[in-house]
């Protein structure tokens, strides 16, 4: 909820902002003009019937004889032009693309290489390498936006930068809630777990995370998402779509997206990690560590990632064109900053544990950790229990 304060008085002061720029001659340079004597890029000119209230987002409407030219109210189009998703946008995915890609690829090359194959670990290399997926999609996000809002790719490009951006992220929540289980069902039922939490119940969790992820991202893979900027040289990557799209397909497939692939996720890992916390609680100080570890997990899944989920449902669940203004200019930036999970993740899972550190500089360093090393966390029984799993 802290970012929805932070985020909503940002965009309030820049549709305040825009009230005042002359709407038709809005381009990539700011420059103020006159009238509707602009053209579209190939030159012809096209008839565009321009909404007359702001949308709650950004649904254009089609251009006349123009199926891929869009026109976009004057706020929105100052919005979706403005700074902050041409510079900080991007900020926020080149710093996920550059603290999670190498810390999810040493972390997934540790787990692969230098740790027992417990089912544990099994949930922990799918969590990693699907933060790892996720770093490796944004670089043409990135330069999409960094290039003011134009796509060089082509629809299909698109389609998939799209599709893979959500699946691989909301992959990431249901994988994190499949975590939560296991160390529900180690910490709180030790004894049934030791004939539940085997290798065919965490592979078949991260089996169903993996094709519900893909089921959910399907749909963003076979809708048109690339459309021109009217009396502009922008091609937009999905920021802009048909308003008619906006309630038929893309509102259902949106909410399912958010109720499905995070909230649902979010509320297994509530009750999984509330019973954990119980039990840790009742044990007293011996667990203050794992306590404290167990609670900023759950804190950070639900910081960066209910924000933006919000954002969508308030975003989808009035189809009237005033209902939430341009709601979607506060929902780019919250979506960026749930990326930023992806590089929270190997800190708050592997990196914490100091014997995990030590397999680190055992593997890059060729260093031998000493007698004392393994009881730097208070005896913990195994790197599968306490250094990996937190608990």
């Amino acid at each position: 909820m802290w970012v929805l304060l932070l985020l909503w008085p940002l965009v309030l002061g820049l549709s305040l902002e825009s009230d005042i720029q002359n709407p038709i001659s809005y381009d990539e340079s700011g420059s103020a003009g006159g009238g509707d004597g602009l053209s579209p890029p190939d030159g012809t000119l096209g008839s565009c019937t321009r909404p007359q209230a702001a949308p709650r987002s950004f649904p254009g409407q089609l251009c006349s004889n123009h199926s891929d030219i869009l026109e976009l109210p004057d706020s929105s189009r100052a919005l979706l032009l403005g700074w902050v998703p041409t510079r900080l946008v991007p900020s926020l995915y080149g710093l996920a693309l550059v603290i999670g890609l190498p810390a999810n690829s040493l972390a997934l090359w540790v787990l692969a290489t230098r740790v027992p194959r417990m089912p544990s670990t099994v949930l922990l290399m799918n969590l990693a390498v699907a933060d790892l997926l996720l770093a490796l999609v944004l670089p043409p996000r990135i330069a999409y936006h960094l290039q003011g809002q134009r796509w060089p790719l082509g629809e299909v490009a698109c389609r998939l930068a799209t599709a893979t951006l959500y699946g691989h992220m909301y992959g990431s929540v249901l994988l994190l809630a499949a975590v939560s289980l296991d160390r529900y069902l180690g910490v709180v039922h030790p004894l049934r777990a030791r004939t539940l939490r085997g290798q065919c119940l965490a592979s078949g969790l991260c089996a169903m995370a993996w094709l519900v992820a893909a089921a959910l991202a399907l749909p963003l893979a076979l809708q048109q998402q690339t459309y021109r900027l009217s009396h502009s040289d922008h091609v937009l990557c999905h920021d802009v779509l048909p308003v008619g799209t906006q309630a038929s397909y893309w509102r259902p497939v949106f909410i399912c997206l958010a109720v499905l692939g995070c909230f649902l996720p979010l509320l297994a890992m509530l009750l999984s990690y509330g019973a954990t916390l119980c039990t840790l609680a009742a044990g007293g100080r011996r667990y203050s560590h794992a306590l404290r570890l167990t609670t900023l997990v759950l804190a950070s899944a639900v910081a960066f990632f209910t924000p933006s989920n919000i954002l969508l449902l308030l975003h989808y669940s009035n189809p009237s064109a005033d209902a939430w203004g341009d709601l979607y200019a506060a929902y780019v930036p919250s979506l960026a900053l749930s990326t930023l999970n992806s590089c929270v993740d190997p800190f708050v899972y592997y990196y914490v544990s100091a014997e995990f550190r030590d397999k680190v500089r055992e593997g890059l360093l060729c260093w031998k950790p000493g007698p004392s090393a393994a009881s730097r966390e208070g005896g913990s029984p195994g790197l599968g229990t306490r250094s990996s799993s937190l608990v």
